[in-house]
């Protein structure tokens, strides 16, 4: 069963309303910046799908679409990283902090 004064006490710490506005926010921000890159290369590919075909030089045999596609993988990885870098630091603490406000009804 929920501790509705636990609830209540928690909904209402405002560094409960801080941690819950930072981390909406900036897991939206990633999202639109990931979206913006992958709708950006799908569109790449439904308008100028030649541009994909372009080779790195004349004697290779690799495209522009390799290095692309591979710096898109890079970019999803290193935007993982940074949220659970954000989550475990400045996330965390918040959420500590709101732990420790209630603790007593605990």
């Amino acid at each position: 069963m929920v501790n509705k004064e636990l609830v209540d006490r928690i909904k209402n710490n405002p560094k409960y309303v801080e941690l819950v506005s930072k981390r909406s926010s900036f897991a939206i921000k990633l999202a639109i910046f990931m979206l913006v890159i992958y709708y950006g290369f799908i569109l790449v590919i439904a308008f100028n799908k030649e541009f994909f075909a372009t080779k790195l030089s004349e004697d290779s045999v690799m495209t522009v679409a390799w290095p692309i596609g591979s710096a898109i993988i890079l970019i999803a990885f290193i935007t993982t990283v940074i949220y659970v870098v954000k989550a475990n630091g400045e996330f965390e603490d918040l959420e500590m902090a709101i732990k420790n406000d209630v603790k007593d009804i605990l």
